[in-house]
């Protein structure tokens, strides 16, 4: 390749994201001529988050948001193709926030360094089962929900990349869980596949009504990736001392206007419910022995995943919209052509 393909963002979305909202550039490759610590990469496959909908927004927020004229932010596993740092040999694989682009030189002074793929590891499996979004599972059903045996569990977006793990990790801490997803083959996936004990289909069932059978006595942790009217519902079957770990709430990311809050709030206060959002760059401590327990469960058989791999470079903006219309099938990801 002689130019380094590039998608920028050219406007920051109001309401619904669009394929306008991104336009497909060519610039030249970073010449290798690095400086010591540096890596020239190349991205091989990316990944997509819903999180990276709301880095689009002029806005404060846990990150700076997005440069308009810039490659979008986003996950990627890439080959180390130069090298000015022994840590990063060529050949290897590494992973990190490398955006839309064939080609970046990372690792430079104030980023945070690529992480290195162990050679075990495919590259799917780097940013799917063993990626962020595990990670955030992990750290927010075990750290910040603090899941134990005979919990009962609710988990929201229960068929992604986050809530999937969630389901499958509370199980494994012997909780009885519940999963809400939409579409009658997701939650099929949530009982046959990953172990759930129950799950609610919010396109074609009543949640509250349906929690209310499920879950007779409460729930005693609530994991939210969703927000709305599903946290709404939640917050209504909540059992006394109930605890909500609030991880995203990919019902709002493309409202114009933010969505009047759930009504019924005040019922946190005579159940004593607790509730608290969390951000995986706060306990990025924990993340060895996140990923150490979660490659033995794989290991073992025990965690089961999906990835939902897309190709081609000029298809990458229509691979990021399809995480809100529900198309994608697993942890999104999309294979770099050359």
């Amino acid at each position: 390749m002689t130019m380094n393909r590039q998608w920028v963002l050219v406007r920051r979305p109001v309401g619904q994201v669009r394929l306008e909202d991104f336009a497909r550039i060519d610039a030249e490759i970073p010449v290798p001529d690095l400086a010591a610590g540096e890596i020239l990469i190349r991205n091989r496959i990316l990944g997509f988050d819903p999180a990276q909908r709301g880095w689009m927004d002029k806005g404060t927020g846990y990150m700076a948001p997005m440069a308009l004229g810039e490659p979008v932010r986003g996950s990627a596993a890439a080959e180390v193709i130069a090298s000015q740092n022994p840590a990063y040999q060529v050949g290897r694989f590494v992973r990190g926030l490398f955006g839309w682009q064939d080609y970046a030189v990372v690792n430079k002074v104030g980023e945070a360094a690529p992480i290195l793929i162990p050679e075990d590891v495919a590259p799917e499996e780097a940013l799917g089962v063993l990626g962020a979004a595990s990670l955030t599972a992990w750290v927010g059903i075990q750290t910040v929900g603090g899941v134990k045996s005979g919990d009962c569990v609710l988990v929201s977006g229960a068929a992604g990349a986050v809530g999937s793990m969630v389901a499958q990790i509370a199980r494994l801490n012997g909780a009885r869980v519940i999963g809400i997803a939409g579409g009658a083959e997701k939650c099929r996936w949530l009982v046959e596949d990953y172990g759930a004990d129950a799950a609610i289909d919010y396109r074609s069932e009543d949640v509250s009504a349906r929690l209310a059978e499920l879950a007779p006595d409460g729930v005693d942790l609530f994991f939210d990736n969703v927000g709305g009217d599903i946290l709404e519902a939640a917050i209504g079957r909540m059992a006394f001392h109930g605890r909500i770990v609030l991880c995203g709430s990919i019902s709002g990311y493309n409202d114009a206007e933010p969505a009047p809050g759930p009504r019924n709030l005040s019922r946190m206060i005579s159940y004593r419910i607790s509730m608290q959002g969390f951000i995986l760059l706060d306990h990025l401590d924990q993340v060895p022995q996140a990923s150490a327990e979660l490659r033995d469960w794989l290991a073992a058989g025990t965690l089961r995943y999906r990835t939902d791999i897309q190709h081609g470079f000029e298809a990458i903006p229509a691979t990021f919209l399809r995480l809100f219309s529900g198309a994608n099938k697993g942890k999104q990801l999309l294979r770099l052509c050359a």
